[in-house]
């Protein structure tokens, strides 16, 4: 090469040299390599930082002996304005020849022979040429490795602030809860996996937080009970003053369900009746037992079992109401036949059947039926069923004639 040639390809191979240096340390300053290199790392990820670093240390190698030879013509050109033919051609085999002299390390596993190599020889275009590969393979690992820790620390971090909140919830109810210290450990053993090993949790190139969700999970599940204790600490006595004005309910309507089957029992004879309620004593020996737990601090306890209490009391007034309509409903049955009674009775005079000695016995026994203490509501059902019949049967009928007529 001439002078003009040699300066320029000098100058391109300088501007290419910074650019080496210049994303070499960037690549050093990412997060993910920062992160692998100040972090204590076992198991695939540490397998995986060997990797990294060894790719590294051998660009660096393969750049440091680029930049000699650069060196070495920069210094030669320099020399003299205007040099010689033999300086020219030593210039054009640095810049252009196999100038570079690579050491055993620095060449390729897979292009070393059995007996090992001696050497091998690039030009500076070659060895740039050898690092890109070494380089981009270099620079996805530490993406991939960066990604995978990035999302699992990302997740970490939401979970660890669920803990304190868990934690915080504790420390308020005064509680000791063997499950958080179950979920603790499980959440210390994911926390030291993603900070010093992140790549045993990666499935194809990509974070597997599953492990660290399903912590997040159970910690929404005691968290949600936990808060549900801090509210029935706060709201026990209003809790507690309506769950006792619901069996105060309960007991008022039981009562009624036992007047309402003394009436029945002496209005009635032999009535099928459901059996009496009887929930409100054992509903308030629940109350009481809640007052215990509170006490004691159980809140969650005392959470849940305030809940059943709720639940049941309202249970058992509707059971109670229930069975009192059931029985009432007898004495309701008796009041609706009175009222057909009197209603065929009204139509039998309007057809003019009110003088029929028949249809008056069976109204007078229907009558007799309801209107006597206790009522035998069968035979009364019978006998009106009776009577309705014989009046249809007398108005479909047609009429005699009078005397006289023809």
């Amino acid at each position: 090469m001439n002078r003009d040639e040699i300066d320029r390809r000098l100058e391109r191979l300088k501007g290419e040299s910074e650019r080496i240096t210049r994303v070499l340390l960037e690549l050093e300053a990412h997060q993910g390599f920062q992160l692998l290199k100040g972090t204590p790392l076992t198991g695939a990820t540490e397998r995986a930082w060997a990797d990294i670093s060894g790719r590294m240390a051998t660009l660096w190698k393969l750049f440091d002996a680029y930049g000699r030879v650069l060196a070495e013509a920069e210094e030669l050109r320099a020399r003299h304005n205007k040099p010689s033919q033999v300086e020219l051609a030593e210039l054009t085999r640095l810049l252009s020849g196999t100038s570079v002299e690579l050491s055993s390390g620095e060449i390729p596993l897979e292009e070393r022979t059995l007996l090992g190599p001696t050497g091998e020889w690039l030009s500076l275009d070659g060895v740039v040429q050898r690092m890109n590969p070494l380089y981009e393979g270099t620079a996805g690992l530490v993406a991939s490795v960066n990604e995978v820790w990035s999302a699992l620390l990302t997740s970490l971090g939401e979970v660890e602030e669920a803990a304190r909140a868990v934690e915080a919830l504790h420390a308020s109810l005064g509680l000791h809860e063997p499950e958080f210290d179950r979920i603790s450990e499980r959440l210390a053993e994911a926390r030291a996996t993603a900070r010093s090993d992140p790549m045993s949790l990666a499935s194809g190139g990509r974070a597997d937080t599953s492990r660290i969700e399903e912590i997040g999970r159970e910690l929404a599940a005691l968290r949600g009970r936990l808060e549900d204790a801090v509210r029935v600490r706060d709201e026990h006595d209003q809790r507690a003053g309506d769950i006792a004005a619901t069996i105060e309910l309960v007991e008022t309507a039981e009562r009624e369900a036992v007047e309402a089957q003394d009436r029945v029992l002496a209005k009635i004879a032999s009535p099928a009746l459901p059996e009496l309620p009887a929930y409100s004593a054992a509903l308030r020996d629940r109350l009481a037992a809640l007052d215990g737990l509170r006490g004691e601090g159980r809140w969650i306890e005392l959470a849940t079992r305030a809940g059943e209490l709720d639940r049941a009391a309202a249970t058992a007034l509707d059971q109670a109401r229930a069975t009192t309509g059931l029985i009432t409903g007898l004495l309701d049955r008796r009041e609706e036949l009175r009222g057909r009674l009197d209603a065929y009775k009204a139509k039998a005079g309007r057809l003019g059947l009110a003088e029929d000695t028949a249809l008056t016995d069976l109204h007078q026994q229907a009558h007799d039926l309801l209107w006597t203490s206790p009522c035998d509501l069968r035979r009364a059902t019978v006998a009106l069923a009776d009577y309705q019949r014989a009046i249809a049967s007398h108005s479909a009928s047609p009429k005699e004639p009078k005397e006289g007529t023809s």
